[in-house]
Formats: structure tokens, sequence, C-alpha cells
């Protein structure tokens, strides 16, 4: 609903009573629901004006993740992995989606930089890549990882150049190549 009616943070929802029509739904039901939305903070009820979507992203769905799913200790460890996982599969549509100009662009900026920030080369490519719910499951996991404290790594220019030089080139096997080393994976498989 919120999709087809193209709500977004900030706007107003239907009432109750409107949502139970459109949901077909008793409104005791509707009402509960409204409640859970608001206990996990996805909306807000503003006395005298009605319920809103608030902006959720950010830390409530790291603790919701934390406190569901991400419990046991292979689980967290789990948490890198697979967002290593969609780094890689959103290299793999950029290979498919970025055009050469687009490329070097991303070149000059990683030239230029003092220091590259890995989570913004990411956020970059995988906007690129054009594929939403990965850029939101990458961002809920990458907060969640660094909420655990590990130590961050600095990675090298270098690195990023060789991944954005096998992009232009439209080479998958390369492009993968370039990840791993960047990342220094000799732990994950060739089954990628």
């Amino acid at each position: 609903m919120i999709t087809m009616d193209g709500l977004k943070t900030g706007d107003k929802i239907p009432s109750e009573r409107e949502l139970s029509e459109r949901l077909n739904f008793g409104r005791s039901s509707v009402r509960e629901a409204l409640r859970a939305l608001e206990l996990l903070g996805l909306i807000e009820t503003r006395r005298g004006e009605g319920t809103f979507i608030r902006d959720f992203r950010g830390h409530q769905l790291v603790q919701l993740l934390s406190t569901f799913i991400l419990q046991d200790e292979k689980a967290i460890r789990d948490v890198y992995e697979t967002k290593n996982y969609i780094e890689m599969d959103c290299l793999r549509l950029a290979i498919q989606r970025m055009d050469i100009q687009t490329i070097e662009h991303m070149k000059e900026w990683v030239k230029k930089s003092n220091r590259v920030q890995d989570d913004e080369f990411f956020y970059r490519i995988i906007e690129l890549a054009d594929n939403h719910l990965f850029l939101r499951l990458w961002g809920i996991l990458k907060e969640y990882y660094y909420s655990l404290d590990f130590p961050q790594r600095d990675y090298k220019k270098e690195n990023y150049l060789l991944i954005l030089e096998a992009l232009a080139s439209k080479d998958e096997a390369k492009t993968v190549s370039a990840y791993y080393e960047l990342r220094n994976l000799s732990c994950f498989n060739d089954k990628n």
C-alpha cells in the first residue's frame, strides 16, 4: 500500500477506518498492527494530526536484526560474509549496467580521494547496479557489522582502481578476482 500510494517518510497514512476498508480487516486488527508498527519505530502517531511514516533506516532495523535473527555466534560471523556476497553480486550487475563514462568518473573520484571510504565506494557501486533491495540489505548488514565493533580495515586505492578496471573490461572473473584481492578473501570458494 505504501508503494502503491507513493508514500514516503513523513507522509500521513490512511486512517484506521480507511485501512480497515482497503485491507478488508477489522478495525481492532488494524489498530493492533499500527500499534506494533509504532513500537518498532516505523510509524508515529501525532495527537490530532494522524499517523505518519517515520524514517526507518538506521539503528531500529539493526536492533531488530540483533534481537530476533542474529542471536548465535555463527549468524554474527555470517553477516560479514553475506555483505561480501551482496557486494560481489552488485559488481556483477554493475558490469551489465555501468557505462564506461560512469566508470571513468569513479576512477577520477578514487584517484582524487585522500583516503577512499570503503562504504562510500560500495554504496556508489550498488547504487549504480540499480538494485534497491540489495542497497537496503547491504546497508542494514553494514550497520550491524559496525555495531559489533569489529576493527575497521583500510584498503588501498590501487585495489579499488583494479575493480574499476575490471568493470570497464566487462570481465566478470577479473572483477570478482579484483574484489577477492581487495578483501583478501581466500575463504570464498570459486562457486561465486
